[in-house]
């Protein structure tokens, strides 16, 4: 396949795959704007919220990483965009990493795709027009996580040839009616179970009240109630708490504002009082609601009523009611993920090594990723690695 690469005048990197596409890597994320924000309002585009330009300008801005961003723009041969993957580099042990923005807090890094049709452009050709596009950037390797197998019954072409991750994603998908979709995926013993509890907590604490913050200034008081009940937690369990860093604030903070924001924050409260029982934020666009964080009030009166769940119940209502399509709860296995959703999300970490640096890193990258796979997935191998790391922290 013939390849031509040439840097353009305005300080972008064109690749040029003759007759397939040309991959172009946009220096800042100001220059992207008015292409990303057309691309994700289309109706026909194929995209997960963390790839909503207002959550990773939020997250760029907060950790203080928005020079380091960098947006490679997939097109045609009519010059149709076709791909946008919004990237950081990071230099590593001497290694140029193009990396996916938002880290953990990120649940899924999947590329905004411009149409469903986007999606079935070959692997190999989008591979070959990101490596051309890395040779002419500097860069080594692309670390590529959280990549989604399939999304909306759509195969990932990044998540061709990827490396299975150590904990997959579980979601649903909601129905047309509020009430038949709780209905479905809460079994009758279960909604019969916290009606019990939360006429207990409304008999103990007062009325209870669910709310969505609709101003910055209730998305704030949400997130304070979270960091302090998160921080409870994480000092119970002798864990250091993530949410305790300042840029994490305020990336959060920002996330959470204006009049579309792109992290919706939920929460159950006392209606006399307003004091916060539990708490739920999730990144979200206009067909989905993606969780990415929780917490509940410690108060033993309070958690023996299970506040989360009550929590979790009347989200599934209100984002059905609101006409989303699809819900999940993010990555990693819990309890309360199980008992709701029917669906999992497999997750790659796609690798693709530019120079012969590059294929180090990425086979390191790859033996780090099955060892993690490998405990994570077997019961008495992480039960070890837990009890070391109580060892350490005492």
């Amino acid at each position: 396949m013939a390849v031509g690469v040439h840097a353009t005048g305005t300080g972008m990197i064109d690749a040029r795959t003759s007759g397939a596409l040309v991959a172009e890597i946009i220096p800042d994320l100001a220059s992207a704007e008015a292409l990303w924000r057309r691309l994700e309002t289309d109706p026909a585009s194929l995209q997960t919220p963390y790839q909503r330009f207002d959550w990773t300008s939020a997250y760029l801005r907060g950790t203080g990483h928005l020079d380091t961003a960098r947006v490679v723009v997939l097109r045609d041969a009519a010059g149709r965009a076709r791909i946008l993957l919004p990237l950081t580099l990071q230099r590593r042990h001497g290694v140029c990493v193009a990396q996916t923005i938002g880290d953990t807090h990120a649940n899924y890094h999947m590329p905004l795709f411009a149409t469903r049709d986007a999606a079935a452009i070959p692997h190999d050709a989008i591979v070959g027009a990101l490596i051309e596009a890395g040779r002419q950037a500097g860069i080594d390797v692309y670390a590529l996580r959280h990549q989604p197998r399939m999304w909306e019954a759509v195969a990932n072409p990044l998540a061709l040839w990827g490396e299975p991750e150590a904990s997959d994603a579980y979601g649903l998908m909601l129905g047309p009616d509020p009430d038949g979709t709780v209905r479905r995926v809460f079994s009758a013993d279960a909604r019969k179970k916290l009606r019990s509890k939360e006429k207990r907590l409304a008999e103990t604490k007062g009325a209870i009240v669910y709310r969505r913050a609709e101003t910055a200034e209730e998305a704030a008081r949400f997130l304070a109630a979270f960091y302090a009940q998160k921080s409870a937690r994480f000092a119970g369990m002798g864990i250091a708490d993530p949410y305790a860093d300042p840029s994490i604030q305020a990336f959060l903070a920002a996330a959470a504002s204006g009049a579309d924001p792109a992290l919706e924050m939920h929460a159950l409260c006392l209606a006399e009082s307003g004091r916060v029982l539990a708490t739920f934020g999730g990144a979200v666009n206009e067909r989905r609601f993606s969780g990415m964080m929780t917490a509940f009030d410690a108060d033993p009166e309070i958690a023996r009523c299970s506040p989360g769940d009550l929590l979790l119940q009347h989200l599934v209502r209100d984002q059905t009611a609101r006409g989303r399509q699809g819900f999940d709860l993010g990555v990693g296995e819990a309890r309360y993920k199980a008992s709701i959703c029917d669906e999992t999300i497999s997750l790659m970490e796609a690798l693709i090594p530019v120079t012969v640096v590059g294929k180090t890193y990425a086979a390191a990258r790859r033996s780090l990723t099955r060892t993690k796979r490998r405990i994570k997935r077997d019961p008495r191998l992480y039960a070890v690695v837990r009890r070391l790391r109580s060892l350490r922290r005492s």
